[in-house]
């Protein structure tokens, strides 16, 4: 029987198939690209199960492919990879400024992530009636760097209900991903859009200013208007994996649009002669922070956010 992975807690998995929900586990081990992932089955995997006799459960025996994937790297000693949901229609990331805040950094790398693997992204700044004349001047800088790329952007506040109805609209018959780090305000957000998921809500941790988890597993959520939203638990770092060092400017836009002026075919851009991409970052053309990211994922530097 096919169906459709909504749930993941980590050992058993909750599938949707033929009107009924089925607790599973996994029969034997399933391997993606050859990637070591800490789970092999995400939320959005369409799996064929086996219903155990006489039981509520089920077994998950095949793994059917994947249009796309949301993955990421752990930053700790085991460096193994996480797959964050599958069969996305798009990805969201909910950014904030402040309390917590997010770097351009950890934005560049959702968004390169995003591009590899094919799946269209956009920026939520939440928290906007929060903000100072000052942090409102900082949020217009940071939507026109992604804007001019052709990243949607929104500004909301999840907690006051502003621009809410852009949103929704976006979301209509799409599965969807809503990704960031923890105490952004993803949890209030969906709970926004979905009131009745009723999902817990966290402070900010006052010695950090880091968010508290307050999503412990990841779950699809349906919406009343159609569609899904996936929600997971908060990342704090987004390490960028499977991308090869020659690839990587390839999910960059702004680099991708002017590979073929650069005088050498493998060009790096990093100190070549020649090299069109270094030629607009001192233009002014190529954002300084975008390049930054781009250096810092090239040589694989850890992503502290």
């Amino acid at each position: 029987m096919k169906g459709l992975v909504t749930k993941s807690t980590g050992s058993w998995y909750t599938v949707s198939a033929g009107g009924t929900s089925y607790e599973c586990r996994i029969k034997g081990k399933f391997r993606t690209k050859d990637i070591k992932t800490t789970n092999p089955i995400a939320v959005g995997d369409w799996v064929e199960i086996e219903p155990e006799p006489e039981q509520e459960t089920a077994v998950i025996i095949q793994l059917y492919d994947r249009k796309n994937y949301m993955i990421r790297k752990s930053v700790n000693l085991s460096k193994q990879a996480q797959i964050i949901a599958a069969n996305l229609d798009q990805a969201y990331l909910v950014v904030t400024l402040a309390s917590p805040p997010t770097s351009l950094g950890f934005i560049d790398r959702f968004l390169v992530t995003a591009e590899a693997y094919d799946i269209p992204a956009g920026i939520l700044f939440n928290k906007l009636d929060l903000f100072s004349e000052e942090g409102l001047e900082i949020l217009a800088d940071y939507r026109s760097i992604y804007e001019h790329l052709g990243y949607p952007c929104f500004e909301i506040s999840a907690l006051k209900g502003i621009n809410i109805d852009a949103i929704e609209a976006s979301l209509t018959h799409k599965v969807t991903l809503i990704s960031g780090h923890s105490g952004v305000g993803k949890s209030t957000l969906i709970n926004r859009l979905i009131p009745e998921a009723s999902l817990r809500t966290g402070k900010i941790s006052d010695w950090s200013d880091k968010g508290k988890h307050t999503t412990t597993f990841a779950e699809m959520l349906p919406l009343i208007q159609g569609g899904y939203i996936i929600d997971t638990p908060g990342i704090q770092e987004f390490g960028v994996i499977d991308i090869e060092q020659q690839e990587l400017s390839h999910f960059f836009p702004e680099m991708r649009a002017l590979m073929n002026r650069c005088r050498f075919n493998n060009c790096r851009h990093i100190n070549e002669p020649g090299c069109a991409v270094l030629g607009a970052l001192e233009e002014g053309e190529i954002e300084t922070s975008r390049y930054e990211s781009y250096l810092s994922i090239y040589h694989g530097n850890d992503s502290r956010a």
